[in-house]
């Protein structure tokens, strides 16, 4: 396989057209604009001129029907599902010390981390993003949700089961671009 040809992922729905190879690893820009990580292996080469589109009206579909039935068994789907990026905005995880930094410095230094993060994700069209800033008084939560209305996302509390209440969770939205 070569640098812009186009592929299919093996047991999953996703097409698109290698942008990158790198050892036994393929960088695939997906159809919806993504680009995803697969392992060579994992991926079906694809002639797009060659594609048979029939139209639905013109299938047989006593035939379909016959073959549905002989395939019964149903073959779990692998699980595709992306992990969201995680920034921990803890002060202890930004500096090796706080000594003669006031609370401003520390807020001002935890808002501009998950502003530049933020603006990395955006860049890099990483979908969804996970700020961990702990519970405590609630100003970094504050300051952070004020932060995240000037982008174009929306954001919620983040999973309880993984992250507790310390955490936000951001959907960016993509443009088609």
């Amino acid at each position: 396989m070569n640098i812009g040809d186009h592929i299919e992922v093996l047991d999953d729905t996703i097409r698109g057209k290698i942008v990158k190879i790198k050892d036994q690893e393929a960088t695939i820009l997906t159809t919806d604009g993504f680009e995803l990580i697969f392992l060579l292996s994992e991926l079906v080469k694809i002639n797009e001129n060659n594609m048979i589109r029939v139209p639905i009206s013109d299938m047989n579909h006593d035939f379909l029907a016959k073959n549905i039935e002989k395939k019964k068994k149903i073959i779990p789907r692998k699980d595709k599902k992306i992990p969201p990026m995680e920034v921990d905005l803890h002060i202890h995880q930004l500096t090796n010390s706080t000594k003669n930094m006031t609370n401003h410095d520390m807020l001002t230094l935890q808002l501009e981390t998950a502003r530049r993060q933020l603006e990395f994700a955006i860049e890099k069209r990483i979908q969804r993003v996970v700020f961990i800033h702990g519970v405590g008084e609630g100003v970094l939560r504050t300051e952070l949700e004020y932060l995240l209305g000037r982008y174009p996302v929306k954001f919620y509390d983040a999973e309880y089961a993984k992250y507790g209440i310390g955490a936000t969770e951001v959907y960016i939205f993509q443009n088609a671009n």
